[in-house]
Formats: C-alpha cells, structure tokens, sequence
C-alpha cells in the first residue's frame, strides 16, 4: 500500500481551509448586512416574551385594551410568632 504523499495531503489541507474561511466571510457577511434585521427580530421577541407573560394584568391589559382591576382578597389569620422573632409569612 502506498502512502499518500505529502503534496497531496498538503492540497486537501489547502482545500480545507479556503472552503473554511470562505464560510467565515460569508457567515460574516450575511450578519453585516443583515444586522439591522436580526437587531428588530431580538428587539420583537424581547418585547413579546415581556409582554406575552404579563397576561391581562394592568402594563399588558393597557396594550390590549384590558384594564380590569384584581379581585380583592379576604385576609388570612395571622399566625402565633415562633417565639424567636421569626417572621411569618
């Protein structure tokens, strides 16, 4: 069996590296071009996780036109301290 020689591996070493750092350049400028575009995507989905998870309280009622006031609540019993000053919640 013969070795492959060492002009050979050396080209494929080259080949790799050219197809590699041709993907950097073009990954990097899809990104510069497109910076903008990715910047308002984040921007959007930030700004929609916020406001999604707030429901119809009063911040994401006010956007969606939903300003109902909570419910209020009957008040628990206090509880007896434990003797140390350890509050009770």
């Amino acid at each position: 069996m013969k070795l492959p020689s060492f002009n050979s591996i050396a080209n494929v070493i080259s080949v790799v590296s050219g197809v590699s750092l041709a993907g950097i350049i073009g990954v990097g400028s899809y990104v510069y071009l497109n910076k903008d575009a990715i910047i308002d995507d984040i921007k959007d989905a930030a700004v929609e996780s916020v406001v999604g998870g707030m429901g119809g309280g009063a911040v994401g009622g006010a956007l969606t036109g939903d300003v109902g006031l909570p419910a209020p609540q009957a008040a628990s019993p206090a509880a007896p301290s434990g003797g140390f000053g350890v509050p009770t919640f």
